[in-house]
């Protein structure tokens, strides 16, 4: 895995490693076929880490953890399960995939890439949910696009 033991200056151990999983798990869902957005607003205030369209319509979402502590004092993912058909956890391969609940799926990443190593099950979204959500990543998407090809209008 490729984790450098120094991050640049100012930056975190933690956030080296969340920028790192992240990085890799985005190549991999890229590679696959989805369509990714990063930090993603949810209703209910939240912001997702990783959502991922797949072709079919099928939404992703990826909650990145950069270490065990992480993970133990971060409860809000359980929030994201109703804005998605699958809920994953990307985390570093040092971790011990046993901690992660079996009912989610785990994602194994480095800055290069990523391993799924446990496949979510299915929670179906409602129809308007599931719009109410396509329309969200649609909106953000398209808005992201126009900010980066319009930089002098920030």
């Amino acid at each position: 895995m490729d984790f450098a033991p120094f991050p640049p200056a100012g930056v975190s151990l933690r956030e080296e490693n969340a920028r790192l999983v992240t990085r890799g798990t985005r190549r991999y869902l890229r590679a696959a076929g989805f369509s990714i957005l990063t930090e993603l607003p949810l209703p209910g205030g939240r912001r997702a880490d990783l959502v991922a369209l797949a072709p079919d319509g099928v939404i992703r979402i990826v909650e990145v953890k950069s270490s065990l502590a992480d993970f133990r004092a971060d409860h809000k993912w359980m929030d994201y399960r109703i804005h998605c058909d699958r809920f994953y956890f990307a985390v570093p391969g040092d971790l011990e995939p046993d901690v992660f609940p079996a009912d989610a799926g785990l994602i194994v990443a480095d800055g290069h890439g990523a391993l799924l190593l446990r496949e979510a099950p299915v929670h179906r979204l409602a129809p308007a949910s599931r719009r109410a959500m396509l329309l969200r990543f649609a909106g953000a998407a398209a808005e992201r696009l126009y900010l980066a090809s319009h930089r002098d209008e920030r």
